[in-house]
């Protein structure tokens, strides 16, 4: 989308212009189906591409292909504005390439501009009036008539054609009469609902179905147009989210900006076992390759503009997007794609605007890790708050939050990035961890940064969410009362409980009631906004890669224990689960949605392996909405916990006022106690390879 220079709003990154990126389809509209029945088509399994009607061809490192080549190379910028196609930006000499140097200054020409007018006698002045008005006569002449002739009519009949009576084109509009296509027409509104077909910026075409009265919005002449509505009961990111009323179905995109081994195995797969992380994954791609276009193409294709659309025909309104410090800045002696992904997060608000989708901003992985595990992008030690490099760490860290606090209070996006995760899974309540008083330093910090950055007060800035750190949650009641729209995080995993539950799927159907209810309702009234940022349908460990490269299953006995509990063959091939299998499943989906109330399910899309299959499909949304053993409408969850004949725990508000940046809000009396730097801090240890178990 073109976009006014005047109101470009402020991007750290954006020092080149940005390229396009080549999306994964066809020129021909594509149909991807209403909510079940028919979400999908059925007889699609495992590949995004037959998903979306479309005979897509699997990449060599497991991602979907794009069916066009590549547009970039090495020597291309791949940066992107934050919203539409390139806008080029101010260059004192036009004819010059961008990024090349100007010649040496010659001021001759400027002297001569900026020297005193010269004496005029009255005979050259008279000449000169009387050629000006010859030429506004000619010009006269020509241009009156086209205006009325020609551009008038134009203009009459493109909007009676085009415009309906709420201001919203009926789906897809034809061309213009002078043939150029709709979104290249200055002041165009393009929208559609169900069945309409929907132009993406390369030109390819696919079909939208929505049977929840969404619609999406696409205005090149405001595209910052905040009018789309995910479903009918989402409110349009125009209007203030009701905290306490409206429901988060959230999902998350883990795996497309940050990427985890088990979420994309291919990509993974030729370098076992050393590829472990991003990190190495990294340093064996550039081995092989001397480039690392191989993790932009998984950018580029992972997730599509058509994922924004199915995510909210699924009737989900929320998306948690992972992102890694690295889509600012890097070290020299670190080994990834560095500023890159920052363009696709540009790209994702655009989509989520279109969509009428809000984004929880999550940064996922910070400098050191904060967990030593391998979704930090470095698997092993914590040098987070932890080591000799500890506070360095932590410090750029916070120069990371400011960044991006920064950038997301801006008007132009912080209805669409309302949301703000600041860590991901801090691993400080263990022994190879730091201490609470740390976390909450660095906490306490990361507040100050961000209310600097936006402003106190409803629409300045982000809701702020911390993690629990393995803490739990009760453990945080009472820190920076009086704070300013700071919300709670907590990732429920059944699969990592201890012992691990080792039952048929219908052992699992009323559990998440039983064991989370309570404690997020007992959070939401005691803290103020909670929210699962991650939970899944893994009900034990099988998938490939899921306990990280290399590792077995505790499942199967061969990982962290010898107990056998079973075998994964079956839990990695869904094609080989019943229909009673995936009724349990969706019985637990729908227990799980009520118990925590407003949720982010981990993850949207589990990538294919070598082997052309999706071998963790516990933990894939999309596959699970596809297969039937989650709900295409999450609203049904409403009540499950009450109609196993499990304990009601549903907290319904209202919040306190402060809590959700109304009066008091930022008045937080605790706030010095928590100085930074931090008075302690941790040994730097080496971490588990996996997740600890949940606190339940």
């Amino acid at each position: 989308m073109a976009q006014n220079s005047s109101n470009i709003p402020y991007d750290p990154l954006d020092t080149q212009p940005r390229v396009e990126t080549p999306q994964l389809l066809t020129p021909d509209p594509v149909e991807f189906g209403p909510p079940r029945p028919g979400f999908f088509e059925a007889g699609s399994r495992s590949s995004v591409g037959s998903t979306l009607g479309v005979n897509a061809r699997g990449s060599a490192y497991g991602s979907i292909a794009p069916l066009r080549s590549s547009q970039y190379d090495d020597n291309n910028s791949h940066e992107l504005s934050p919203v539409g196609p390139a806008s080029e930006r101010y260059r004192d000499d036009p004819t010059l390439p961008v990024g090349a140097a100007p010649p040496t200054a010659n001021l001759t020409e400027k002297d001569q501009l900026y020297a005193a007018p010269r004496t005029k006698t009255k005979r050259k002045a008279l000449f000169g009036c009387l050629i000006a008005g010859g030429c506004l006569l000619l010009v006269l002449a020509i241009v009156l008539p086209v205006y009325f002739l020609v551009i008038k009519p134009k203009s009459s009949s493109t909007t009676s054609t085009n415009t309906g009576s709420d201001g919203h084109s009926g789906g897809h509009a034809s061309a213009t009469a002078s043939g150029e296509h709709p979104e290249n027409t200055p002041g165009f509104v393009t929208s559609g609902g169900d069945g309409s077909i929907v132009t993406k910026d390369d030109g390819t075409t696919f079909v939208y179905n929505n049977s929840f009265g969404g619609f999406w919005v696409f205005d090149p002449a405001n595209p910052l147009n905040e009018s789309a509505q995910a479903q009918s009961w989402t409110k349009p990111l125009s209007q203030e989210w009701a905290w306490g009323t409206d429901k988060v179905y959230g999902v998350n995109l883990g795996g497309w900006l940050n990427l985890e081994p088990f979420i994309s195995p291919a990509l993974y797969e030729p370098f076992y076992p050393n590829a472990v992380d991003e990190w190495t994954l990294c340093e064996q791609i550039m081995q092989r390759d001397g480039n690392l276009n191989a993790i932009e193409e998984h950018y580029k294709t992972f997730i599509v503009e058509e994922d924004f659309a199915m995510i909210a025909a699924a009737g989900l309104n929320w998306l948690r997007i992972p992102i890694a410090f690295w889509a600012i800045e890097k070290y020299p002696n670190e080994p990834f794609l560095e500023r890159v992904s920052w363009n696709y997060f540009l790209k994702a608000i655009e989509w989520a605007r279109k969509y009428g989708l809000r984004i929880n901003l999550d940064l996922h992985a910070l400098p050191g890790s904060q967990n030593g595990w391998n979704h930090s992008g470095k698997l092993g030690k914590i040098n987070f708050l932890a080591g000799v490099m500890g506070v360095a760490n932590a410090q750029r860290a916070l120069d990371h939050v400011r960044i991006f606090a920064e950038f997301i209070s801006q008007p132009e996006y912080k209805n669409v990035v309302p949301f703000f995760g600041i860590i991901n899974e801090p691993r400080s309540n263990s022994d190879s961890g730091y201490p609470v008083e740390a976390m909450q330093a660095w906490y306490a910090e990361a507040y100050r940064i961000i209310r600097n950055a936006g402003g106190t007060g409803a629409g300045n800035g982000p809701f702020i969410s911390i993690h629990d750190a393995f803490y739990g949650m009760s453990q945080w009641t009472g820190f920076l009362s009086g704070a300013d729209r700071l919300a709670m995080d907590h990732h429920p995993y059944l699969v990592f409980a201890v012992p691990l539950p080792g039952g048929p799927p219908s052992d699992f159907e009323a559990m998440p009631c039983g064991r989370w209810a309570g404690d997020f309702s007992n959070a939401n009234s005691a803290f103020g906004v909670t929210t699962a940022g991650e939970w899944s349908h893994a009900i034990n460990d099988c998938g490939l890669y899921v306990n990280a490269v290399g590792r077995g299953t505790r499942y199967e006995g061969t990982f962290e224990t010898t107990t056998v509990l079973g075998s994964c063959d079956t839990w990695n091939d869904h094609t080989t689960w019943d229909q009673s299998t995936k009724d349990s499943l969706r019985q637990m989906s729908l227990s799980t949605m009520d118990a925590l109330q407003n949720w982010f399910f981990w993850t949207w899309r589990i990538g294919e392996s070598s082997r052309g299959r999706v071998e963790a499909p516990f933990w894939s949304y999309k596959l699970a909405v596809l297969e039937g053993w989650a709900p295409t409408d999450p609203r049904e969850s409403v009540g499950q916990c009450q109609r196993l004949g499990q304990p009601t725990h549903s907290f319904t508000g209202p919040y306190q006022s402060w809590q959700i940046g109304g009066a008091g809000a930022g008045t937080v009396p605790s706030l010095d106690s928590y100085p930074w730097p931090p008075t302690a801090i941790g040994a730097t240890t080496e971490a588990a390879p996996v997740a600890e178990p949940t606190p339940i």
